[in-house]
């Protein structure tokens, strides 16, 4: 069983890649909140009961009703149809319907990838600072995901994972 905002990340993830295949330009930022947001949910699923993963559970969410927001307006500039079916998607994700099965994560290597979206995950030889590949994921329009300080999983249409993947290849070299 998922959360209701794990369901309502994915399909926000599957609305970002449905305006960016119609040609809406979406704000780059909008892709890195929804990497912050996916990062705060997974800091969340460790320890559910500390009070410390509470409050992060609570920025989520105020988080993802934002980026919920911001993309249901950009629906709304193209066809109702296409908004009012977003909107019943995420009604029912809100509600904690599975729209979106969630992968088995029996193995490490197994990754979520969004609908739409391929994924690659580097593990780097040191911890380097988020600001620094913030950059490449923005101008690449991927999402980034810090899962430890060496770990990184990237979100994003196939082209550009290979793009901000040679991008990130310099790190490597430090």
């Amino acid at each position: 069983m998922t959360l209701p905002i794990e369901q309502t990340w994915l399909t926000l993830v599957d609305l970002l890649t449905a305006l960016k295949k119609k040609g809406v330009i979406v704000p780059s930022t909008l892709n890195r909140d929804l990497g912050l947001v996916k990062s705060s949910i997974s800091v969340y699923l460790k320890d559910p009961t500390h009070p410390d993963m509470m409050k992060e559970f609570d920025r989520a969410n105020m988080d993802i009703t934002e980026i919920q927001d911001h993309l249901l307006e950009y629906a709304s500039r193209l066809s109702d149809d296409f908004y009012n079916a977003w909107i019943d998607k995420l009604k029912r994700a809100n509600k904690g319907e599975e729209v979106y099965s969630k992968p088995d994560h029996s193995s490490r290597f197994v990754t979520n990838a969004p609908p739409g979206f391929s994924i690659a995950k580097i593990h780097l030889p040191i911890p380097i600072a988020e600001d620094r590949v913030q950059e490449i994921s923005e101008h690449e329009n991927l999402i980034l995901e810090f899962e430890d300080d060496t770990t990184i999983v990237i979100y994003g249409d196939e082209k550009n994972v290979k793009i901000g993947l040679k991008e990130l290849a310099s790190f490597f070299n430090e």
